[in-house]
């Protein structure tokens, strides 16, 4: 079965609104220290230059609360557009000053509130009048945010982290999909108690399968209850190298197959430039953003009777630019014409020196001479008007 995009209400960030039928968008986030304004400044210019479409800001203190008005600033002067997003954990206080300033604010209902609460006995948090005094003391805190977001136009999102979730969830539910869903529809039902509709969810975890079910729980659980906020999508602290970029593309991907996700972001131990096109990697892999032309090509076999990792780099290079389309080089005329079935073109080996070329699954040319082949088939492109200089 495959599945459609989960239908999500449009918020807008700044100028870039997320949701809906909108592009699932592509995030990072800054490493420099807050108050380094040129350094924040400069990293965030390379992260947007890469393809960064919100540029997260660390904000731990008022101070840098405060300097975000600096960075932005000083963004907007060079000609930088892109909505800035301030990640806040603890204070509220620091949630309400940048969110007169910044587009987006992001809260861990974890600890921004009780992340320590003291626990008095087993049985505490499961009693019904003790659970309603806590959402109470969670309303009084997030009430002055919601109404700083109302009157500025800025967004929430309420990020749950799987190894961060308050005591009083852990005490009720343990450390579980079901508890980081739980903890941040808490918030979501309190915003939406007072109007407030501008959220988007996040579930986080650095263990992939975790991740994927608390994700998949968070839309039964909003299909429930007749919520449908866009979702935040990423593998936290997923590592470095290989290891890192598997891991988000299991985790992201996964659940961008299940028709689940409006932005992520992939959070890996390098620069965060080199975040977005393994992010961009990820959408195009799944089919839900196609960014440039994808090649579909096999791992080749004894039926292969030309250098098939010679051909596709050669085919690489003359279409590359070719943005949304689909080519096939596939090595013999056994499995290649079926296994490139959803392709726009394919090259597919006819025997030695020669060359099958298709449009779609037309057989269009028949064994055509290898020398030739890689131009007859920008030929055939050019022919059918898919062609762009």
């Amino acid at each position: 079965m495959i599945h459609t995009r989960f239908p999500t209400h449009v918020v807008n960030i700044g100028t870039v609104p997320l949701g809906g039928h909108h592009p699932i968008r592509v995030q990072s986030m800054t490493n420099t220290d807050t108050l380094d304004t040129d350094a924040t400044v400069n990293q965030a210019i390379r992260m947007i230059e890469a393809g960064c479409e919100y540029v997260r800001i660390a904000v731990p203190g008022i101070r840098e609360a405060k300097n975000l008005r600096n960075i932005k600033n000083a963004l907007r002067k060079r000609g930088y557009q892109t909505p800035l997003i301030a990640d806040v954990h603890f204070n509220p206080k620091i949630a309400e000053i940048a969110a007169t300033i910044v587009e987006k604010v992001r809260i861990n209902p974890g600890n921004y509130v009780d992340k320590k609460k003291r626990i008095l006995d087993a049985g505490y948090w499961m009693l019904d009048k003790n659970y309603s005094r806590e959402l109470e003391e969670i309303a009084k805190r997030i009430v002055p945010l919601i109404s700083i977001c109302k009157e500025h136009g800025t967004v929430i999102r309420i990020g749950t982290n799987h190894g961060s979730l308050s005591d009083r969830i852990m005490e009720r539910f343990g450390d579980t999909p079901e508890g980081m869903v739980e903890s941040a529809l808490e918030f979501a039902r309190i915003c939406k108690g007072f109007g407030f509709h501008e959220l988007v969810l996040g579930m986080k975890a650095s263990n992939v399968r975790v991740m994927i079910a608390a994700n998949r729980l968070l839309v039964e659980r909003m299909k429930e209850e007749k919520m449908n906020y866009p979702i935040h999508l990423g593998v936290t602290e997923a590592g470095s190298g290989e290891d890192g970029r598997i891991k988000s593309a299991i985790g992201i991907g996964s659940l961008l197959a299940d028709g689940i996700g409006d932005t992520i972001r992939v959070s890996i131990t390098e620069d965060p430039e080199y975040e977005i096109p393994v992010a961009y990697a990820i959408l195009q892999a799944t089919g839900v953003r196609i960014t440039k032309t994808e090649f579909i090509s096999c791992p080749s076999c004894a039926r292969t009777l030309f250098n098939i990792q010679e051909v596709l780099e050669k085919v690489k290079a003359r279409t590359g630019h070719l943005k949304g389309l689909k080519i096939a080089v596939m090595g013999c005329i056994v499995n290649g014409p079926g296994e490139m079935a959803d392709a726009d073109y394919g090259y597919v080996g006819a025997g030695k020196g020669k060359v099958m070329l298709y449009k779609g699954q037309e057989l269009v040319k028949k064994n055509v001479d290898e020398a030739i082949a890689l131009e007859e088939m920008i030929r055939l492109i050019k022919e059918n008007g898919d062609w762009k200089d």
